[in-house]
């Protein structure tokens, strides 16, 4: 399991605002600017994924009740 798979959605949108935050201040240090904006792309990519996941399950719960 990697370090993304371990982090749970919520993590992940909080470091996406502690991450954004730090964007938006004037003392970004260039140097970190582009790891920044790759841990951010990574971490959207993971909430995206953890969305779908949750909408699935939720469309098979709904799907079973309609069903039942």
């Amino acid at each position: 399991m990697t370090t993304e798979e371990q982090v749970g959605y919520a993590e992940a949108l909080a470091e996406l605002e502690g991450i954004l935050t730090e964007l938006e201040s004037d003392e970004v240090d260039v140097d970190t600017l582009a790891q920044h904006v790759q841990r951010a792309s990574l971490l959207i990519e993971l909430c995206r994924e953890r969305i779908g996941s949750a909408r699935l399950r939720i469309e098979e719960v709904v799907a079973q009740l309609d069903a039942g």
